[in-house]
């Protein structure tokens, strides 16, 4: 039977259920104090959920049998961002069929800030970020683990991405202020599918708050500014096959501008620390 610990107020409850046979990870604010405690996996998978009921069971086995192939040593964090299907009962009943996972059900807060909880909780040595639409898959990460050893941080780049017009002047516009705030490190600047030393996510992490829509292009950023040694690989990009996006029409505009005002800022802090 698997774990289930309940946190916050009774307002704000939330479920993190763990496996029966894993011990738990630390909790943030006490890692490092209790030092040969905990063994630090070598990697943690950051997957934020959404509405993904129809494929959620398919997508974390699918995962969890590659990781499993590849004689990895790993915890595999999901995230139910407050979701209005079943996904999270899914994912809890997973938890004690699939090793090494640990579910986080919480209320909805979107889905940069979800991804930029996994990175703060993440304990591996190194981090891997990946959404749970199946749009990219588990078939070429071994392309990027297997050259980790090389660089500080690997992004799987869209290969075949079909996306609609307004998506793709985003991306272009996301691209373009990455590489005129920050550097031409990276291409696919908000890619889902990345792999990054958890030494160095740990410094820029000090950079992004918490409310930020879009931190995986400012960690593409920072990276560049930084100096960071990074690889991209071509991974396919398949369409989705269920669920729904959750920004459409004229909310994209808005939330876009947001980013772009963040990334700003972000840059813009980057410099003066850089000055001092």
């Amino acid at each position: 039977m698997a774990h289930r610990l309940q946190t916050g107020s009774p307002k704000t409850k939330e479920n993190i259920v763990l496996p029966p046979f894993r011990t738990p990870v630390a909790p943030q604010e006490t890692r490092g104090k209790r030092p040969g405690d905990l063994t630090r996996p070598e990697l943690s998978i950051v997957m934020p959920v959404y509405n993904e009921g129809a494929v959620i069971a398919e997508v974390v086995t699918a995962w969890v049998r590659e990781l499993d192939r590849l004689d990895i040593d790993y915890e595999f964090r999901a995230y139910d961002d407050g979701s209005r299907d079943d996904t999270g009962r899914i994912l809890e009943r997973l938890v004690g069929q699939q090793h090494g996972l640990v579910v986080t059900r919480k209320a909805n807060s979107g889905h940069g800030p979800t991804i930029l909880r996994g990175y703060r909780e993440a304990f591996g040595e190194w981090v891997f970020q990946v959404d749970s639409d199946d749009e990219m898959g588990p078939e070429h990460f071994a392309g990027l683990w297997t050259q980790r050893e090389g660089y500080d941080l690997l992004i799987g780049r869209r290969q075949h991405r079909d996306s609609p017009l307004a998506r793709r002047l985003i991306t272009a516009v996301s691209r373009a202020t990455v590489w005129t705030l920050f550097g031409h490190a990276v291409t696919d600047v908000n890619a889902p599918y990345r792999l990054i030393r958890r030494s160095v996510l740990a410094e820029i992490l000090t950079m992004i708050p918490d409310d930020t829509f879009a931190p995986n292009v400012i960690i593409s950023g920072l990276a560049a500014r930084s100096g960071l040694r990074v690889r991209e690989e071509w991974v396919p990009h398949r369409g989705r096959r269920t669920g729904a996006v959750s920004i459409v029409k004229w909310r994209l505009w808005k939330v876009a501008a947001r980013a772009f005002g963040q990334t700003v800022r972000v840059a813009l802090r980057a410099r003066v620390r850089r000055w001092r």
